[in-house]
């Protein structure tokens, strides 16, 4: 008869086996890639929308435009 207890390998501090770890790690791995490269399209989307560094004019005529915008969306 088997052991039933036996742990398929050897086991490291995190109580992990090898596989389990590697398996672990893929699955972080595809996560963090996949949050970073939604975080990159969010940013570009809100630089698009509102850019972080103002024209020469500074803010002010960037959020009359966009009131102007909106005017005339309304009218």
């Amino acid at each position: 008869m088997s052991d039933v207890t036996a742990k398929p390998g050897p086991v490291s501090p995190s109580g992990l086996t090898e596989s389990e770890a590697r398996e672990f790690h893929r699955i972080f791995v595809t996560s963090f890639i996949i949050f970073t490269v939604i975080a990159i399209i969010a940013h570009i989307l809100v630089w698009q929308w509102r850019p972080w560094l103002p024209g020469p004019n500074g803010y002010t005529t960037g959020m009359l435009d966009g009131v102007n915008y909106i005017k005339a969306l309304l009218a």
